[in-house]
């Protein structure tokens, strides 16, 4: 008779398979659930990518899925541009490290978590969930089972959408990441350029806060009117621009469920990744937060005595704390960001400008700051 599961997970999302990784690697047998897991979907117009940074990283050559340096670009530099002259740039190498953070091709990245999945005699994929000790929610923001377990998520929407694309430039990025604050017609935008295809690459991953009218209207712009606008913001630093995929656009929020872990007729459970909390994306630190979840729950649950099962109500309430405090310092860090550059006040646009170049002097306080976003050990000297 097969050993009953340990754990079930419902999402086979990035943090979901991560997760399903790392707990079979601590010999925990792991239901994985993936209502999808029939379908054959190709990731040719998946214009996502992520910025991950050296914990991430750390995390996935474990697992042995760290995209070839094609698909996993380290970023060397990042420069930021106020809308009043205000600028602010950190340096790789100020930090002593190979790099500020990856930027990773999702459809490169998920395909690898599957390669792996499916050499771990632990993990079973099921189309529905099953009965286990504990289980882990990683559905996404739109979890269903975290609402079906009757637990609130706090939503603080933004008035503005992101827009989504891939650019190809005359210039080479040179590794280094973009991003600018700036107004259009009375409302602040922020638009960044991060380098993709490796280090010799010419084509970038933009993320575009606009306004809900403006994201629609140069969602369905010509190519040429969009290439034209994104020129203009970017002030042609990158040379021409043009388009080479779709333009996804969706709401932005910030989030957070009200109960990270529980008990029900079911067992356990317990929420990880989006399913658990969402932040802006001007920090980049969206699927960092989650992967940090994995590396935190695997760490509590792997520590365990002999004696507590997994299910227990201790461990899960000290991952909760732990993951509680990371989402506080990077999601509260993007959201006052959010709120300073969106408001437009003449004198509120001078202070920032000032601060952003005061900050760039800063020494010891710009270091901590970019050692907490690169999720590596950060303390003043």
């Amino acid at each position: 008779m097969a050993r009953p599961f340990d754990v079930c997970i419902r999402g086979a999302g990035i943090v979901g398979r991560a997760l399903a990784l790392q707990l079979a690697a601590k010999r925990l047998r792991v239901a994985l659930v993936d209502p999808q897991s029939g379908d054959s979907a190709s990731g040719h117009s998946d214009v996502r990518a992520y910025a991950l940074n050296a914990a991430s990283r750390e995390l996935l050559q474990a697992l042995r899925c760290w995209p070839d340096a094609q698909h996993a670009t380290p970023v060397l530099s990042m420069r930021v541009f106020g809308d009043k002259g205000g600028a602010l740039r950190f340096d790789a190498s100020e930090q002593a490290v190979p790099a500020l953070n990856w930027m990773v091709d999702v459809p490169a990245l998920e395909a690898l978590l599957v390669q792996a999945q499916g050499f771990q005699s632990l993990i079973t994929v099921m189309n529905e969930p099953c009965a286990a000790p504990l289980t882990v929610v990683c559905e996404g923001k739109a979890s269903s089972t975290r609402a079906q377990f009757g637990v609130d998520f706090d939503v603080q929407a933004y008035p503005q959408h992101a827009l989504a694309a891939r650019v190809s430039c005359t210039v080479a990025h040179q590794q280094v990441a973009y991003q600018w604050f700036s107004e259009h017609q009375g409302q602040g935008e922020i638009l960044a350029l991060l380098p993709l295809d490796g280090e010799h690459g010419s084509s970038c991953a933009l993320v575009w806060s606009l306004s809900p009218e403006r994201a629609q209207a140069m969602q369905a712009a010509p190519d040429e009117v969009f290439c034209q606008e994104l020129g203009a913001v970017s002030g042609q630093t990158l040379g021409a621009l043009g388009l080479i995929s779709a333009r996804s656009v969706w709401p932005l929020q910030s989030a957070s469920a009200q109960q990270w872990c529980g008990t029900n007729a079911q067992g356990a459970w317990v929420l990880a990744g989006d399913a658990a909390h969402t932040v802006h994306p001007l920090a980049g630190q969206g699927l960092n937060l989650g992967l940090g979840d994995v590396a935190a729950l695997a760490k509590w649950l792997d520590a365990r005595p002999y004696w507590r099962g997994v299910g227990d109500m201790r461990l899960l309430g000290a991952y909760a704390r732990e993951r509680k405090t990371a989402l506080a310092l990077v999601g509260g860090t993007g959201d006052a960001m959010q709120q300073i550059f969106y408001q437009q006040n003449p004198l509120l646009a001078s202070a920032r400008n000032w601060g952003l170049s005061a900050f760039s002097r800063s020494g010891p306080v710009k270091q901590w700051v970019a050692r907490r976003a690169m999720g590596l050990p950060a303390s003043f000297h």
